[in-house]
């Protein structure tokens, strides 16, 4: 039986407490996900599965990541978002504190690849943003919807260096059980949003139940055009969050190299996250998508040309960062845009199990791509198409005017 609380317009302040709530559940699970390729490194050594199985399982993870969004937001699109998130609470809790004590390939799939990827995924932005575009009024949303993006981002700049400084001084057991610990905390985080909120649905979406919500979605131009983009994305993320730090360790560069460049990343992404929120008031969110997936084919090409130093990644990691999960807010608009509220979490929840698609095949293959040929360079010239056909593949998107969405 759901649980199901009814939307009334409290004064504009009382909606931030459970705004940074959502942000901060979000910035765990993300800072412990997007922290996990600094293990790599420090499994193989123990266990001597080697970098392409571990990367199979990481890109396992990424696909189940994807995978679990749409089914938890469905979950807390019918009954509230507090089942998906004790849930998987849960779940990332059992498989961090698992992990050290696998020595397979199957283990650690499970472990790494579907606990605590698919916890990960219930506690993440499809459940988040979902539950709050549906407290908060359409003109608060976009911003929201950054600001709790700009959580994800900062638990990357917080969880990066944290992780390495534990593996560095007590080992890579150690350090996975003490992220366990730190992730316990969202078991109380979550209890303000556990409840389900009615929300008016719009005319397009009016008397429409899930199973034909879903048809309409995917017979719809625009939507399949989000899908392709976030695949992209998903490629291009995963690629990097996976294999940054060997990119890092073949240029004959510390390892604290690649904590500093993935903390950046979070860094910058804060700044990218509630800019994008913030331009999602103003302009048409295609646009913000095209220009920020166009910007990474560009970073990516300096990138190559340029000198491989510690300060050339911790360039490139600012630049990149800046749009790194800054495409979510705009992609939760849009779908928010087409079809309402009402579904947002199971539609959402389906754009990024394309990202995580794209996830899987940007962490396996930036695995093999290294085992074949012994470094990356494929995998950047792939990059560098992929974000460029993202950046066109937006354009054609219908989308209408922010100031005509805020007047309804």
């Amino acid at each position: 039986m759901s649980q199901a609380s009814p939307l009334h317009s409290p004064p504009p302040a009382s909606y931030w407490p459970m705004v940074l709530i959502a942000s901060a559940i979000l910035m765990i699970t993300m800072g412990v996900r997007q922290s996990l390729g600094l293990y790599i490194s420090p499994i193989n050594t123990s266990t001597g599965l080697g970098i392409a199985s571990i990367s199979f399982a990481l890109a396992i993870g990424q696909f189940m990541w994807g995978a679990s969004q749409p089914i938890f937001g469905a979950v807390a699109d019918r009954y509230g978002p507090g089942g998906s998130l004790f849930t998987g609470a849960a779940m990332l809790v059992l498989g961090l504190v698992l992990t050290p004590f696998v020595s397979t390939e199957f283990g650690l799939t499970m472990c790494l690849g579907v606990l605590v990827a698919g916890g990960a995924g219930a506690g993440s932005f499809s459940i988040l943003i979902g539950a709050m575009a549906q407290r908060l009024p359409p003109q608060k949303r976009a911003f929201a919807s950054g600001f709790i993006n700009a959580g994800g981002s900062f638990g990357q700049f917080l969880f990066a260096p944290l992780s390495q400084f534990l593996i560095a001084g007590f080992g890579w057991m150690t350090a996975l059980f003490s992220l366990a610990a730190i992730t316990l905390a969202t078991i109380p985080l979550s209890w303000p949003l556990r409840k389900k909120v009615e929300h008016p649905v719009s005319a397009a979406g009016a008397d429409l139940g899930l199973k034909q919500q879903l048809k309409v979605a995917l017979k719809d131009r625009s939507y399949w055009c989000l899908h392709a983009g976030f695949f992209t994305c998903g490629f291009h993320i995963a690629f990097l969050v996976t294999h940054l730090p060997g990119a890092v360790d073949l240029c004959g560069l510390p390892a604290n190299v690649s904590a500093v460049s993935l903390a950046l990343i979070g860094l910058a992404n804060i700044v990218g996250s509630l800019g994008a929120g913030a331009l999602g008031q103003h302009y048409r969110m295609k646009w913000i998508l095209a220009l920020m997936y166009g910007s990474r084919a560009v970073l990516v090409g300096i990138y190559l040309v340029a000198p491989k130093t510690e300060w050339t990644f911790y360039a490139f990691s600012i630049g990149l960062g800046l749009t790194w999960l800054a495409t979510v807010p705009p992609t939760a608009g849009l779908v928010g845009k087409l079809f309402g509220l009402r579904y947002l979490a199971t539609l959402f929840g389906l754009t990024l199990l394309s990202h995580q698609i794209g996830g899987f095949f940007g962490a396996w293959l930036g695995g093999l791509a290294l085992v074949n040929f012994g470094n990356y360079d494929w995998m950047w010239y792939a990059d560098i198409v992929l974000a460029s056909l993202a950046a066109l593949v937006n354009l054609p998107i219908r989308e209408e005017s922010p100031r005509r969405v805020a007047a309804i």
